[in-house]
């Protein structure tokens, strides 16, 4: 198994390019499932999730090759409607085929996820949604069996939660079905935003885009001619990245970022002290005198990301000051606070809500990740702190950063893979 070994302190310059988005390639590739031909996507990341869903793609039936970021797909032949266990329980993004598989063959079995480290996740919204849409729906040995003989049809779903795969998930369901459906509640972010786009140009009426109420009109099983599309630039790995150059204290310029995409970020990072300096498609940030606490409120898109919290807590811990940094997404995502208390944070957690007391001495010890953005928080970490962090299993950072100690080093890190 590998890990992470960095030596720090240490300050970083130069610049570094943003990969493609995983959490929006990950509904993509689902998408692929109602085209009528094969289809290229450009800016995929390399990163395991990615792989695990194409793997998935491929025991339905689909073709798939892999060319450096470029991956292009072919779903005409697939002939099996069953999402197993063994695939899903490694991604809970798998149940992005619920939706396209139901509205395209008028059957499916997709397994349960199962659990998630960082809290609950249920697929209730998805299934109660594709049962107002005509769906006959069950749960048997721990599988969603679903059906619509005479194919799914226009409802209006009013989602009780605003939720991102959920939303994906009756977004592609409503491309192929029979009349008009509408959202409400719908969740806002990029990486919806850019599929609704994408169906759009391919012969689906969405109004609303970018809105929490989306109006689709189905196809009613007419499968689509989707042409080759760009993978938005990933906003959490973008995030990652200005994290590091504020912790560190460095300058750094990110490239193929879209700024639009970070303001809440980018708000906070100047509330912080920092200095932004933007174009079109880069970020320059420049670090703050002396960083200054910040209080921050996860919530949904355009709001504060949750993918964001374990990295700018971390930045806190080199504010001066108290921050308070409050959880409203997700029940366990503090998982990452006892570690870095071993590296000598200073935070204390009350429920959904962590205060950070800065600024605070961090020495390298052994540390292990328990989720994919809390990996990213204690290599931030690692940076500041005096000696060497070791960071254990690693392969949860792997499901979402592409060449993360790679861009790292060229930025001026001392980082190493290392097996154990």
């Amino acid at each position: 198994m590998d890990y992470l070994n960095i030596k720090g302190p240490m300050s970083l310059q130069g610049e570094v390019s943003i990969s493609g988005a995983k959490n929006a390639a990950l509904p993509l590739i689902a998408m692929t499932l109602l085209s009528k031909e094969k289809m290229n996507i450009t800016n995929v990341p390399d990163v395991v999730d990615i792989k695990t869903l194409l793997k998935l793609l491929g025991n339905l039936g689909s073709q798939y090759t892999i060319d450096g970021n470029n991956v292009s797909i072919n779903t005409l032949d697939v002939n099996n409607t069953t999402a197993t266990y063994d695939i899903v329980k490694t991604m809970r993004a798998s149940i992005l085929v619920l939706g396209p598989l139901l509205s395209r063959f008028g059957h499916c079995e997709v397994s349960l996820p199962g659990g998630c480290a960082i809290g609950q996740r249920p697929i209730d919204l998805h299934l109660k949604a594709l049962e107002q849409m005509g769906a006959v729906i069950s749960i048997q040995n721990g599988y969603v069996r679903a059906e619509a003989k005479e194919g799914l049809v226009g409802a209006k779903i009013i989602f009780d939660k605003i939720t991102v795969t959920g939303t994906a998930n009756i977004v592609m369901a409503a491309a192929l079905a029979k009349g008009t459906t509408t959202i409400t509640n719908a969740a806002r972010e990029p990486e919806v935003v850019q599929m609704c786009e994408i169906l759009n140009r391919s012969g689906i009426s969405i109004t609303g885009i970018g809105t929490a109420e989306l109006v689709i009109e189905g196809s009613n099983q007419k499968l689509l001619d989707i042409k080759e599309f760009e993978v938005i630039p990933d906003r959490i790995e973008a995030g990652t990245y200005l994290c590091a150059a504020a912790i560190t204290n460095s300058e750094i310029t990110l490239t193929n970022v879209r700024r639009s995409h970070l303001e809440s970020v980018l708000g906070k990072l100047t509330d912080m002290g920092c200095e932004i300096k933007s174009t079109e498609s880069t970020i320059t940030l420049k670090p703050a005198k002396k960083l200054k606490s910040v209080n921050i409120i996860t919530q949904e898109y355009p709001a504060f990301p949750t993918d964001m919290q374990a990295q700018f807590l971390v930045l806190a811990t080199q504010a001066e000051g108290t921050s308070v940094i409050e959880e409203r997404l997700f029940e366990n995502r503090f998982m990452h606070v006892s570690e870095l208390q071993r590296l000598g944070a200073n935070i204390q957690l009350n429920g959904n809500v962590a205060t950070v007391i800065g600024k605070t001495k961090l020495s390298g010890t052994d540390v292990m990740a328990t989720d994919l953005r809390a990996s990213s928080a204690l290599v931030l970490a690692g940076m500041v702190a005096s000696g060497e962090t070791n960071i254990h299993r690693i392969y949860h950072l792997d499901r979402g950063y592409e060449k993360l100690e790679k861009k790292l080093e060229n930025l001026g890190a001392t980082i190493t893979r290392l097996k154990e």
